[in-house]
């Protein structure tokens, strides 16, 4: 067994152990495998032992890894900001768009997707810690927003993605979350498809597990410091 498999093994044991503890299903979490910047010959070692949910940043180097890995199969998730330029490299070929935050974005992936005859799964990137480098809606903006991509008729919101503050303060950390997931909660009654909560990476997903999260997106747990991908 590789260093990667062992990370991967070890890393599912403890978010089984983790949901256990807070009194939940370990089914009801989806972990994101974060292969941005690591080659394909690794994401083939994740496959080999039964992991096929695989997350990249850049939309280039998602499309390039998803002709690479054509024929496997594989549930791709694009993670990171994306451009209106490059968004046709992701709509109606990824199963879910994490990091939607603007109309402008959303409009395009729904003439994208309409293109390619699919409805594109996609979560709205909300800033809940106001942190000025992150990306993201303000909460108060979520609702309107929503509304307004009730329009589009080839996108579908399921939920929520955010990103915690990089610190050792465990208290932000979990206000975040639980800032997100109370976002939900309210918002459900209107919106009752949204259900997803994408949150936690490799420093924090405990605290996300605790909080709620039903998507996990860790990298360097499973694959290390960052490679290039070719």
């Amino acid at each position: 067994m590789t260093v990667i498999q062992k990370n991967f093994k070890k890393l599912i044991s403890e978010i089984e152990d983790i949901s256990k503890g807070c009194g939940r299903k370990t089914e009801e979490i989806k972990l994101v495998a974060v292969s941005k910047t690591f080659p394909v010959s690794d994401i083939n070692e994740i496959i080999e032992i039964g992991h096929n949910i695989f997350g990249e940043n850049k939309a280039q180097e998602i499309r390039d890894k998803m002709e690479w890995l054509e024929g496997k199969d594989i549930e791709w998730h694009f993670i990171g900001p994306l451009q209106k330029n490059k968004v046709k490299y992701v709509a109606g070929k990824t199963k879910l768009i994490h990091s939607v935050e603007s109309e402008k974005i959303a409009r395009e992936i729904d003439k994208r997707s309409a293109n390619e005859g699919k409805v594109q799964d996609i979560l709205i990137e909300v800033n809940v810690s106001g942190e000025e480098s992150k990306h993201g809606l303000k909460p108060d903006d979520t609702q309107s927003f929503l509304k307004t991509l009730q329009d589009y008729k080839h996108i579908r919101v399921i939920g929520f993605m955010t990103m915690a503050p990089f610190t050792d303060d465990k208290d932000i950390i979990r206000n975040t979350f639980k800032g997100l997931r109370l976002l939900r909660d309210r918002l459900q009654k209107d919106f009752p498809q949204i259900v997803e909560l994408s949150m936690g990476m490799t420093n924090d997903y405990k605290i996300a597990i605790e909080e709620g999260a039903t998507i996990l997106r860790i990298g360097s747990a499973i694959f290390g410091s960052s490679r290039k991908t070719t």
